[in-house]
């Protein structure tokens, strides 16, 4: 069966996996993995260019979130119906999709925005399995929360 999600529902369900990936991350540190704080670092990055500082950590959270967005509307569009598997399983295989495409294209691509390199997979940071341990966990907790979002979203729809 298809299943078909409104504009509405999936971008409040990208918004609460979005804070899920955020949670993770900081919690994350309590285990020894690094803290990826995303928001900061696109806030760094905007400001990179500037002689002073024109953006605060309200715009790159901004961007984070307009990112999370995206993704959820990503997956809806693509790839909802082309994923193996029930809710849990299609969130786990989209956190591994996520987390694959951030550590070889968009963390590269982002650092070198903003002067400095990551490298594919983080292999120019001091810790590169700690670094993609870490984003593995985040992009599951993304993908596992937008998937339980979207599955019972028809639940909360008004009758």
């Amino acid at each position: 069966m298809e299943r078909t999600y409104s504009f509405t529902e999936t971008v409040i369900c990208g918004l609460i996996a979005t804070f899920m990936m955020s949670m993770l991350s900081f919690l994350s540190s309590g285990i020894g993995l690094p803290v990826i704080d995303v928001g900061y670092m696109l806030k760094e990055i905007f400001n990179h260019i500037h002689e002073q500082d024109p953006y605060n950590i309200l715009w790159g959270n901004v961007a984070y979130y307009i990112g999370g967005i995206l993704l959820a509307l990503i997956y809806v569009v693509f790839l909802d119906n082309k994923l193996p598997g029930n809710w849990l399983v299609k969130g786990i295989l989209y956190g591994v999709i996520i987390s694959i495409v951030a550590a070889v294209i968009v963390s590269p691509a982002i650092s070198m925005a903003g002067g400095e390199s990551f490298g594919i997979f983080y292999m120019d940071t001091w810790f590169p399995v700690l670094n993609i341990l870490a984003g593995l966990i985040m992009h599951l907790g993304y993908g596992i929360t937008l998937l339980l979002c979207l599955e019972f979203s028809d639940r909360f729809r008004a009758a």
